[in-house]
């Protein structure tokens, strides 16, 4: 399949024209407009320093129903000894940039360029793009981000610098969406950590429309919180 060069107009192929990776476009921005439009696509940016901006639209895709989380007993046990003090969007800009930091002293690349921080950055400043915190001794010790949009949460990155924080923010973020009608977490691609929480891969075609069918439902879109999101 070809991959399609994009222009500053603001469109993307269809994402079925993906070649097999799951790389369907190079180019364009990542301004607010633009990565709204990929997120309602089912398309989302994934590129390291000193490429272009690559778009993503995977088959199989990776996606976690809140509902259906699997949390381990040795996990709830752990959660009910309230090992951290939990929050929403207290710390957004500290949670993407630890994803990163982490992720570069490990020796790993990391898709957080500088350019995302700041798109993200945007994107939570304008009421889609939300965190989970997880504190310890008033030090942040995990936490994760990602993008709400109607009735799915697209989730980005997690961190822990304290054993299972991710995990506990993960578990949180999963209670506070079912609890609100959210229909699933898109994983986007496959990971066996994520996989031992219950979530499971499904084809494309099927991601899309549980995705078309999840964005009719109103985006809660401002600042989280743990007690209560946004009203619908």
């Amino acid at each position: 399949m070809p991959i399609f060069l994009l222009s500053e107009k603001l469109a993307f192929p269809p994402p079925h024209l993906a070649d097999a990776s799951g790389l369907l476009a190079v180019g364009g921005d990542l301004r607010l407009k633009r990565l709204l439009l990929a997120y309602h696509m089912g398309i989302f940016p994934w590129y390291s320093r000193g490429d272009p901006i690559l778009w993503w639209s995977p088959d199989p895709r990776l996606v976690l129903y809140p509902a259906e989380i699997q949390i381990s007993k040795r996990l709830r046990r752990f959660i009910r000894q309230k090992p951290f003090q939990l929050t929403m969007d207290q710390a957004f800009d500290h949670v993407i940039a630890d994803c990163a930091a982490v992720r570069r002293r490990q020796g790993v690349s990391t898709w957080i360029v500088k350019d995302m921080v700041h798109a993200y950055g945007r994107l939570h400043r304008s009421g889609y793009a939300h965190s989970v915190e997880a504190w310890q001794n008033g030090r942040l010790a995990g936490g994760l981000y990602g993008v709400s949009l109607g009735g799915t949460f697209f989730g980005e990155s997690m961190v822990s610098h304290v054993s299972n924080a991710s995990k506990v923010t993960l578990a949180v973020l999963a209670r506070c969406l079912k609890n609100n009608g959210f229909d699933m977490i898109d994983c986007q691609v496959p990971t066996d950590h994520l996989k031992r929480f219950g979530a499971v891969e499904i084809n494309r075609g099927r991601f899309l429309q549980h995705l078309a069918a999840s964005l009719t439902k109103p985006t809660r879109r401002g600042r989280w919180s743990i007690d209560a999101l946004p009203p619908a």
